[in-house]
Order: structure tokens, then sequence, then C-alpha cells
């Protein structure tokens, strides 16, 4: 397996430049390119196309949740990493909406960062220890008032013998129950004796049957209808 190809987004050149120092020191981790805002990331990882994004929040032009939301769409196989100041809950689950796949606070040392990298680049998701709890207590029991409804209908359904998302086929359903128990990319490709290629294909179809704009999102809906929980 190649060097992971990392793009780093930052609007301070300090942050920025250190970023790329650091991760461009390390074994197996390329930096392509860096970017100072959202909409110049958005260039840059059309024409890069990375593994990984180190992506900051609050940047002029566009921020970084809508630039995760643009990335996560149009480059399925590009993982998202936020690295920022903002640890509320609001912002930190918008950026999971969004499709990030990890989340850490600035001042997370180069071990946390890096194991952040690798972790996404092998499909899996990853957050800080601070954040860690409240992102795994979100996906297993809160719900965002507006989405209450659809988990009742998802109840219903259930209970009427209509199966949660008609739509996907028996082996989207094994992929996405995988998915929404926290499996990697990896885990599931050895699970399911399929390839990586394979899993990432899957995987998009299943986005866009669910309407789901990344892999966060994908898991919420699945963990709502009762996936993920085997």
């Amino acid at each position: 397996m190649g060097d992971i190809r990392v793009v780093v987004v930052d609007d301070h050149a300090i942050v920025r430049e250190g970023l790329v120092a650091l991760l461009g020191a390390l074994d197996g981790i390329t930096v392509v390119g860096s970017a100072a805002d959202g909409r110049s990331a958005l260039h840059l990882v059309a024409d890069t196309t990375p593994d990984v994004v180190i992506m900051d929040i609050q940047m002029p032009e566009l921020d970084g949740i809508e630039a995760t939301r643009f990335v996560t769409g149009r480059h399925p196989a590009t993982r998202v990493v936020m690295l920022t100041m903002n640890d509320d809950d609001e912002t930190v689950l918008a950026a999971v909406r969004a499709g990030a796949s990890g989340y850490l606070l600035k001042g997370s040392g180069a071990d946390e960062v890096l194991n952040a990298v690798r972790a996404a680049a092998a499909g899996g998701m990853v957050f800080g220890a601070s954040l860690a709890a409240r992102v795994a207590t979100y996906f297993a029991s809160a719900r965002p008032a507006g989405q209450r409804d659809a988990q009742s209908d998802a109840q219903s359904d259930a209970q009427s013998d209509v199966p949660p998302f008609p739509d996907l086929t028996d082996r989207e359903r094994e992929v996405l129950d995988l998915l929404a128990s926290g499996a990697s990319n990896d885990s599931i490709a050895r699970a399911t004796y399929v390839s990586d290629k394979t899993v990432r294909n899957t995987i998009s179809s299943i986005y866009a049957k669910l309407h789901a704009s990344g892999r966060g999102d994908a898991i919420v809906k699945a963990r709502e209808a009762g996936f993920g929980k085997g």
C-alpha cells in the first residue's frame, strides 16, 4: 500500500504550515497540497484526489462544514478529519452530518493527529478523547427533535413487516449493519469476503439510496432504523 495522500486546509498560515511540516515528516504520509479557505480546498481536492483532508472549520470564502459536505459528496473516497478550536455539540454533530470521519481539537498531539489520519484512510471514524463520549452517546441514543418522526416511522415499518430502506440489496443491508456498528472499510471487507474497492462502491451506493451526505449521516440514519445493534 502506498503513502496516505493528505491535503491540509486552514486559514492560519502558522497552523497550516506547521501541519504540513508535521505530516510531511512522518513515514507513510505524503502531503499533496494545502489551502487557506474552503473554496480553494474544493479545487485542490479535485486536482489532487487525496485520501484524507485535514479541515479547519472557521475559514473565509467557504467554511469547513460546507466544504466537507461538498468534498464527501463529490469525492466519496476522500475522508475528512476536522481539526478546530470548536468543541460545542452543535458544531461537532454538524461536522458528522456533513460527512466528517473524524474531529480533533487544535492542540491535539502529533500521535493523535497521525492516528486520526490513518484511521480515516482505513475507513474508520475517530474523535478526540474529550469528544468521543459525546459522539458515541449521540449515535447510541440522542436524536435531533426533527428526526423523531422518522424513527417512529421506521419502527412502524418494522412492526408491519416492511423493512427499512427497501431499495437496499441484501449485501447493502449487511454492509450498512456493519457500518452502523462502527466497522471500518477494512473490517467490512474481511467480514464480507470482498475487496476494499467493492466495499467502497457498496457504501457509495448506500449513501445514494439513503440520501446520506456521508458516513456519519448514513450511520445516524441506519441506527435510527435499528441497524448496528447486533
